[in-house]
């Protein structure tokens, strides 16, 4: 990797904006292709899934075809869930179609698509660079007012964490037809990713205006939920999610909607009812990938340690999520088995190679990593360029942090607060990013203030980390009892 250089900056104002990359997408000359060039993107993109195979289960015997191949193409066009074996499914289908119709723009489109769709739910990152190749050969037979291909496009750098990206892509896409509400969605967690909290909000605002119909209607009260999450506003966020799992239409979405409640369930310390989703996901859809891992997250909190070390282990056996092998590393160093975790992280970074050969965008975790298990410097650098790039407040957490590790309080507390501040930023109400400020502050002497995160993050989540909890409440005790802060002058 290359060393990123990076300049500093100061306490106590808001971190400086950084400047956004504009990336303007290559122009496509539709009238002067030959249809060569998209033949051969046909030999190039097919034969390497017919050699190595998909990566999921295969697809669903003759007569449940047509019916998990609609609901996946439901998928593609609507953003809602769809099972594994639909995927795979309407993947087969599609790649048929452009052998036999090589310039069929949609079909190109959907096949795309529905890479993404697959590489997401599977967990594997291979799926990507086929899903770009198809998407811009789609772009390459029919440019234009292409939708289709540019919400692929934007979908696909969400799935990459390419924010930037996936802004320019939904833009164009809305900008081409403005009452698709499919547009809206991407351009939501686009603006979130790049730190412009206002801008995702108005854009929920404009998509709510839209009339919807029946099939929508629950992928955008998710995205509501998101939105209100991101705000603070819990039970909203838990009203539009609970509607939507209500109004779902297929075991695989409604899995999905009950796997969102379960986090924010997990999000606010409630163990039970994180448990009783994450178990109703489960069994409706085995292959839901976050259910797992929350459900072992919450099993480790209720103190079932055996169960949630076998939940964990089943959860990473596959296609193993890095986020899930850092929470199974951190539990067996909580539990004192260094060895164990070090097995854990050196799977980890297997995983995340994979993930970034296939242009995924792995910077905060692997800062995440390196500030707690490995070179805080390392972190440092390499969250500085993320910030640049695209600077929403999981990164300004991330670096926050780093910087502490690294000794750099005095500007680490500036990111800190950047992830914490409900009026600038987007009012998530996070225990580990309470935790992290804090510490901060109390390494520099700031006891009030330190000891308040400290209790916010443990009344927001007492079990938010097997590691760093426990370390809340030992740094309370050392802090004792410190006086209130004096109210600020008028």
């Amino acid at each position: 990797m290359d060393n990123r250089q990076c300049v500093g900056t100061s306490l106590v104002p808001e971190p400086p904006a950084p400047p956004r990359p504009r990336r303007v997408l290559r122009r496509v000359l539709v009238a002067s292709l030959a249809g060569g060039v998209v033949a051969g993107t046909v030999l190039m993109l097919l034969p390497h899934e017919r050699r190595h195979g998909p990566a999921v289960p295969p697809a669903a015997g003759p007569q449940a075809r047509p019916r998990v191949q609609t609901q996946a193409l439901t998928t593609v066009t609507y953003g809602v869930p769809a099972a594994l074996p639909g995927l795979t499914a309407l993947i087969g289908r599609q790649e048929q179609r452009v052998r036999a119709q090589p310039r069929d723009a949609r079909a190109w489109a959907v096949l795309g698509s529905a890479y993404v769709a697959r590489g997401r739910r599977a967990g594997d990152a291979a799926d990507y660079p086929k899903a770009e190749r198809a998407l811009r050969t789609s772009l390459e037979v029919r440019g234009g007012r292409n939708t289709e291909a540019l919400d692929g496009l934007a979908a696909l750098a969400l799935a990459r964490r390419d924010f930037p990206a996936a802004k320019s892509y939904g833009e164009q896409a809305l900008k081409a037809a403005p009452k698709r509400w499919q547009a809206y969605p991407p351009l939501i967690d686009a603006y979130t990713g790049l730190g412009d909290y206002e801008k995702a909000r108005s854009t929920l605002d404009k998509l709510l205006a839209l009339r919807n119909d029946a099939t929508a209607r629950p992928a955008v009260m998710a995205r509501a939920a998101a939105v209100y999450r991101d705000r603070g506003w819990r039970e909203d966020a838990v009203a539009q999610l609970t509607d939507a799992a209500a109004a779902a239409r297929t075991p695989a979405e409604q899995a999905a909607w009950l796997t969102a409640l379960g986090q924010l369930a997990w999000e606010r310390g409630d163990l039970p009812d994180a448990l009783r989703h994450f178990e109703a996901a489960l069994r409706l859809d085995p292959d839901q990938r976050a259910a797992p891992a929350g459900r072992a997250r919450t099993l480790a909190a209720l103190g079932r340690t055996p169960q949630a070390l076998a939940a964990y282990r089943a959860a990473v056996a596959k296609q193993p999520d890095p986020e899930d092998l850092l929470e199974l590393g951190e539990l067996y160093e909580s539990l004192g088995q260094p060895g164990l975790a070090e097995e854990q992280y050196t799977r980890l970074k297997a995983a995340v190679r994979r993930a970034v050969s296939g242009g995924v965008d792995e910077e905060v975790l692997i800062g995440r990593f390196e500030a707690d298990h490995g070179d805080p410097w390392e972190a440092v650098e390499r969250l500085r360029e993320e910030w640049r790039r695209q600077p929403g407040i999981e990164v300004a957490d991330a670096l926050g942090w780093a910087l502490h590790r690294a000794g750099e309080d005095q500007e680490a507390l500036t990111y800190a607060t950047a992830a914490t501040d409900k009026a600038k930023g987007g009012g998530v109400r996070s225990a580990l990013y309470a935790f992290h400020r804090g510490v901060i502050e109390a390494e520099l002497e700031r006891y009030a203030p330190a000891r308040r995160h400290l209790e916010e993050a443990l009344r927001i989540n007492p079990y938010f980390s097997p590691l760093k909890a426990p370390l809340a409440r030992e740094t309370l005790r050392e802090l004792g009892d410190v006086p209130d802060e004096p109210p600020p002058s008028e």
